[in-house]
């Protein structure tokens, strides 16, 4: 099957089966989100949701933030990955976004990544989801399953990654392309034991067939000479 045709199957499968897929961290402004997607780096977002009521209750808006110390923060996030480097990394990121932005978060990526926290993933994770942009954010589960579904080829790198998905998906598509991966890798195509069986991808799937082939093939201690 060549790439296009790859990319195509796959995107009407998502777009027929799967016609709605956002994020599934809370948030209520472009704020909040801006600061659990930073707690979501290496953590669940399940997690993140379980901490993120108290901590935006205590700080609801950047200025509060801007003015406390990290010690504060690390006190609502102490059961998260990383809490330390976290907690500054919020307290940085809300004096930039303030002192530098006058509390607006900026919707260019290179903008975003100024802010303490903020890597690419990051970026396009708010200029996607915040401003509609053609961005894509590759995490642990985009990484995996672009390659296990033959999307991606000898990618090394997210960013290796993002360059080819957004070579072959619509503009229009990928702000939800990236939810689509995401979800399919956190539910259905799991890092240790993918549930290939309940997925609706495998007849595009480069991974599923790979390994049908070889289960196809008998062990050589089980062949009689």
């Amino acid at each position: 099957m060549l790439k296009q045709e790859r990319f195509t199957q796959v995107l009407a499968w998502f777009q027929k089966n799967q016609p709605v897929a956002e994020t599934e961290l809370h948030y209520s402004s472009p704020y909040e989100l801006l600061v659990a997607v930073i707690l979501s780096a290496q953590c669940t977002d399940k997690r993140v949701n379980m901490i993120t009521p108290a901590l935006f209750k205590a700080f609801p808006q950047p200025e509060v933030m801007a003015v406390a110390s990290p010690d504060d923060v690390l006190t609502y996030i102490k059961s998260i990955s990383y809490p330390n480097n976290k907690a500054r990394h919020l307290v940085g990121m809300a004096k930039m976004l303030v002192n530098d932005f006058r509390g607006i978060l900026p919707s260019d990526i290179a903008e975003l990544q100024k802010m303490p926290g903020v890597g690419r993933k990051t970026a396009n994770v708010i200029a996607s989801v915040i401003f509609n942009k053609p961005a894509l954010a590759v995490d642990t589960h985009v990484f995996r399953v672009s390659a296990r579904l033959g999307l991606t080829t000898n990618s090394t790198t997210p960013l290796e990654t993002e360059k080819q998905l957004m070579k072959y998906i619509p503009g229009n598509l990928v702000a939800i392309a990236h939810h689509w991966l995401i979800l399919h890798g956190r539910y259905v195509c799991l890092a240790r034991k993918p549930l290939c069986e309940k997925c609706g991808l495998k007849a595009y799937c480069k991974y599923y067939s790979s390994n049908a082939i070889n289960s196809s093939i008998p062990d050589h201690k089980s062949v009689e000479p």
